[in-house]
């Protein structure tokens, strides 16, 4: 969601290379185009201005390093600045001495509280807790069955309560509330988390029903969900929701659509109220902590290698990759079987359009978020259906496929013979290329070289 921001500040820095120092003429420009940069990206005007201010401050009339450039300079000095915007470090999450340790969720409709409650339950059984669900939402039809079928679908306890003959109101939700947190305690549940009614705009029947909950429940964490998408309205929102509640964090979500991302640059500066966590996609676990230093190096085109190392350590088997670069790196080689082995892996890291984003936008790596745009995730599945298409004997023996050979597997896979081929004649390119490291070429030349054939596999 930072492509665009990413692309106009990039732009702005260039307009300072070739200069001895930072001074007033040589930055005006590069700070006016920031200022625009920001603005596109729908960050609130006040704090555009302020950030402006202190990157000026810091950056006029300072001597340059000696080991960086004025551009070099001013880029430290705009990611220390967003850092600090952000908040600097990782928030903490807040638990109770004694559990259960109870989490309101809070925001406005449509803005993806349950889903959110959902994937903050299967983060929070990932670290070892024993979290349980409960929707208060008595008001609208579906709402406390969606939480049901997001509950069973990461198998998480969900507290449903009888409601039947009960008018839906205040009463009742404050019922369901005390029963949830009794039957947590009982169950030995150490997290509540209680997801909330919302509305299409704030009004005092819903403050007021939130202001209950709180006194009621004592929660240890408040967290206001909003949607990335609705920019400065999320931030107005959370602003509304903080005055009445005192909030101790934000959850943004649908981070990984189109939105400007102004919002996430706003909300802690506008509420003083950190961003915990943020939604990257539709799969629970799609959810992660809000890394500030991790955002600004992705908004600078720094990447997230940091990020990435985490998800692959989550994801993939050590010993089968281990394996797998020993063969590659080895005189033998990779069998297409251990090449299909290899992309099973990858996938389950995720979208590979989104592993490529991670990767800086500088330095060897330069060109690769251009290229993840160009990659067809749908092709990886004809991929995998050609390989097995064919026999164990004709994976682990590349050259013994003949031209009759691949036109049946071409009809046994649902692709064309051409398609057979170019996966063939790329395979045998990347085990040439592996052979190459392991003989020690130049791992840029070949990294590249690397990242263009999966940019092929992708069309």
């Amino acid at each position: 969601m930072f492509d665009n921001l990413s692309e106009k500040l990039q732009r702005a820095f260039k307009n300072l290379r070739g200069q001895g120092t930072v001074t007033e003429e040589n930055i005006q420009e590069a700070l006016r185009e920031i200022r625009v940069a920001l603005l596109e990206a729908d960050v609130n005007l006040n704090v555009a201005k302020e950030l402006i201010e202190h990157i000026r401050e810091r950056a006029v009339g300072q001597q340059v390093m000696t080991a960086l450039s004025p551009t070099e300079q001013v880029i430290k000095i705009v990611r220390d600045e967003l850092v600090d915007l952000l908040g600097k470090d990782t928030a903490r999450f807040q638990f109770a001495s004694r559990p259960p340790t109870v989490i309101l969720m809070a925001g406005l409709q449509g803005s993806g509280k349950t889903t959110t409650s959902g994937k903050l339950a299967a983060w929070l059984k990932k670290g070892g807790h024993r979290p349980m669900l409960v929707s208060v939402d008595v008001y609208r039809p579906a709402a406390r069955e969606q939480l049901k079928v997001v509950a069973n679908s990461i198998n998480a306890k969900i507290y449903e309560g009888d409601t039947k003959g009960e008018a839906a109101g205040t009463a009742l939700v404050e019922r369901l509330a005390k029963e949830a947190r009794r039957e947590a305690v009982i169950t030995g549940c150490d997290t509540l988390i209680v997801d909330t009614a919302g509305r299409l705009h704030i009004d005092d029947n819903l403050m007021d029903e939130m202001t209950r909950l709180k006194a009621l429940l004592a929660p240890q964490e408040i967290l206001f969900v909003a949607d990335a998408m609705t920019g400065q309205d999320a931030v107005r929102s959370a602003q509304e929701f903080h005055r009445k509640l005192a909030l101790t964090g934000v959850v943004l979500t649908k981070m990984d659509g189109d939105a400007r991302g102004g919002a996430a640059l706003s909300i802690r500066h506008v509420t003083g109220q950190p961003v915990k966590f943020i939604g990257t996609g539709e799969k629970p676990d799609a959810f992660e902590p809000f890394h500030p230093d991790r955002i600004v190096s992705r908004i600078l085109g720094m990447g997230d290698i940091m990020s990435l190392i985490e998800k692959a350590e989550e994801t993939l088997d050590k010993k089968k990759s281990e394996e797998f670069a020993r063969k590659a790196l080895s005189g033998d080689g990779f069998s297409l079987e251990d090449f299909r082995d290899q992309l099973r892996q990858i996938r389950k890291m995720g979208s590979l359009q989104n592993i490529m984003k991670m990767l800086p936008s500088v330095g060897p790596f330069a060109g690769m978020q251009q290229m993840a745009g160009q990659v067809d995730e749908k092709q990886f599945v004809r991929v995998e259906a050609i390989i097995n298409s064919m026999t164990p004997y004709e994976r682990n023996h590349h050259e013994v496929i003949s031209g009759a050979r691949r036109k049946r597997i071409a009809n046994g896979s649902g692709t064309s013979v051409q398609e057979v081929n170019q996966l063939l004649r790329q395979y045998a390119q990347m085990r040439k290329m592996f052979k190459g490291l392991g003989k020690g070429n130049v791992l840029q030349r070949r990294a590249m070289g690397m990242m263009s054939g999966m940019k092929g596999l992708g069309r």
